[in-house]
């Protein structure tokens, strides 16, 4: 796996990631993947989902929020993003990915991604 890792490609279910497939729900952190997320309330994404975000917060989170937009963003973890000063980019999972890879690019700020894979 590279230092920053790579979406190749994301459908209904499956994301392949440097040449790795997924199936289930990811965090895609600087130097790895966390294919074994899982939400406190399945289809509402709440502060205790990313644990990682108190003490090492990156500067944006990408939110892949299912192929048709399902999982929701609760208040409680907008407003802990926005007193720890951290960048929501959250859509459909396909234009998330995309989203990510066009930082991925660039490189040069600490991203996180969140992907729900299905509905």
């Amino acid at each position: 796996m590279t230092a920053f890792p790579r979406i190749q490609d994301y459908g209904f279910g499956r994301m392949v990631i440097d040449g790795e497939v997924y199936r289930s729900d990811v965090i895609v952190y600087p130097q790895r993947v966390d294919a074994s997320w899982w939400r406190k309330e399945g289809h509402l994404l709440v502060p205790e989902d990313l644990p990682f975000l108190p003490e090492n917060p990156p500067e944006v989170l990408v939110v892949g929020q299912g192929k048709f937009g399902m999982m929701k963003i609760s208040n409680e973890l907008k407003q802990l993003l926005n007193r720890l000063k951290v960048e929501l980019r959250a859509d459909k999972t396909a234009r998330a990915v995309e989203i990510y890879n066009e930082l991925w690019e660039k490189a040069g700020r600490k991203v996180i991604g969140a992907f729900h894979l299905t509905c």
